[in-house]
């Protein structure tokens, strides 16, 4: 699972939709057909190794059926995530499988360290289920055949997602869990990614202890044991460190108010063609309104750039974000409650007024998150 800008910074590209779930898009992402192509290749001889009578090309098509078990079985665990936060009232954008597991894309970071643990341990959960009912078929099947093959296999993939994803370091659900933990205990979200991203170098080292010490050896599977285990480590490491990165921008830059942040803002009849409004905007945040004063949207440059480029005449308000209660600010607004709603809304810009609901500036996610790493957080 990943929520809000740690999304942003792993999504990546999109990829092959397989069906919807619940109303979430399933997408099968490129780099999964590497992963199912390496399983293939690696896992053959482990099947031959277990199946004497089995062919090469029977127990390749065996690992070939394997990969698709675990694809199912990853995408399992990603739904309990994505069930969890569709009941807590969080939209859910989509989920991808791609070479190294899957991603749930939650349209809003949890508001609460309750919430985020909740979500977080669902995954876990769901594979830890799979794998005891995966087990009793294993145990009722006979043994030495593919089908009782596959089974076990089955077992221990979905007891080893449950256990891995349990290990305290980001971007895993265990790290996440962490990070919720330590979040609820000194009330400061970005202490909890500290925390999660310092544990996620000691689950990579010992992922790369348990892979090269594997190699040394002449187990069975030691190969794969060396490609899975380098591979998942460099994914720790990065997630980790996409998710710190990202978590700085989550406090509040020191020495720097709320309007220090705005851009200057400029009101624009909502039917202006689009092109002139693009040009007049100058850097400036755009708050579109109708005739009788009301604010309907602010306008979304790069939106606005595309349109403009095919049909500059177009309405204004057909590249705009909507302005809604919980993306209007107020100007006096302390700290903690503009990151609290930049936490729990997702949308890019908000338009912040005075005490007489005037507009007096827009605020973009982007210079809440760069201040915070260029002037660092606020103590």
């Amino acid at each position: 699972m990943a929520t809000t800008e740690e999304r942003r910074a792993g999504s990546g590209g999109a990829g092959l939709r397989l069906c919807r779930v619940v109303g979430v898009p399933v997408l099968l992402s490129p780099s999964w057909w590497v992963g199912a192509v390496l399983i293939v290749l690696l896992y053959t001889p482990l099947v031959r190794g277990l199946l004497p009578n089995a062919g090469i090309w029977a127990s390749a098509f065996v690992a070939a059926a394997f990969t698709v078990f675990l694809a199912g079985s990853v995408l399992l665990h990603e739904l309990g995530h994505c069930l969890v936060a569709l009941r807590l009232g969080l939209p859910v954008r989509r989920v991808r499988l791609f070479l190294l597991g899957g991603i749930s894309e939650i349209a809003r970071s949890p508001p609460t360290a309750f919430r985020e643990g909740l979500i977080a341990a669902a995954g876990p959960v769901v594979s830890l289920v799979l794998a005891g009912f995966t087990g009793i078929g294993w145990f009722a099947l006979q043994p030495y055949g593919a089908v009782w093959l596959l089974v076990a296999q089955t077992c221990v993939a979905n007891l080893a997602v449950g256990v891995f994803n349990l290990l305290p370091g980001l971007p895993l659900d265990g790290g996440r869990m962490l990070r919720a933990v330590t979040w609820r205990l000194t009330a400061d979200r970005h202490r909890g990614t500290v925390a999660g991203a310092l544990g996620a170098v000691f689950v990579a080292l010992g992922l790369l202890g348990w892979a090269f010490g594997g190699a040394m050896g002449d187990a069975p599977g030691r190969w794969l044991r060396l490609a899975v285990g380098v591979l998942m480590a460099w994914f720790v490491l990065a997630g980790a460190y996409s998710e710190y990165t990202a978590g700085r921008g989550e406090r509040w830059p020191s020495g720097t108010g709320l309007v220090d942040l705005l851009r200057p803002v400029l009101q624009l009849p909502a039917e202006s063609p689009v092109g002139d409004a693009l040009a007049a905007a100058a850097g400036r945040g755009v708050v579109l309104v109708r005739a009788d004063g009301v604010a309907v949207g602010l306008l979304e440059q790069s939106r606005a750039a595309e349109l403009a480029a095919t049909s500059p005449g177009e309405p204004a308000e057909r590249a705009s974000e909507q302005v809604l209660p919980e993306t209007v600010l107020l100007r006096d607004e302390p700290p903690e409650q503009v990151l609290h709603r930049l936490r729990t809304v997702s949308a890019e810009q908000f338009l912040v007024v005075d005490s007489e609901g005037r507009p007096c500036g827009v605020l973009r996610r982007t210079a809440v998150r760069d201040a915070a790493r260029r002037y660092g957080p606020e103590s």
